[in-house]
């Protein structure tokens, strides 16, 4: 494959490490599919929904809400 070439480690031990070659390889990585139109707008609607909903308990009552996350995630 490529050029070897031999190095002693501190043992004396001789150990053979690849050398880079001149010539760089470039590989064609294919695109991501883009999402249909309908697709990114049903997503998009999911998540305001779901912020929606946060947002109302956040109103209605924050403190409960903030000692349940405390309790659960921070401890």
């Amino acid at each position: 494959m490529g050029d070897w070439m031999k190095e002693k480690d501190m043992a004396g031990q001789e150990q053979q490490q690849p050398q880079p070659r001149d010539t760089e390889v470039e590989e064609e990585v294919p695109a991501p599919p883009e999402p249909a139109e309908g697709q990114a707008s049903a997503s998009t609607q999911g998540v305001d929904d779901l912020l929606d909903e946060i947002d109302g308990v956040l109103e209605s009552n924050a403190e409960e809400f903030v000692r349940a996350f405390v309790q659960k995630g921070g401890q």
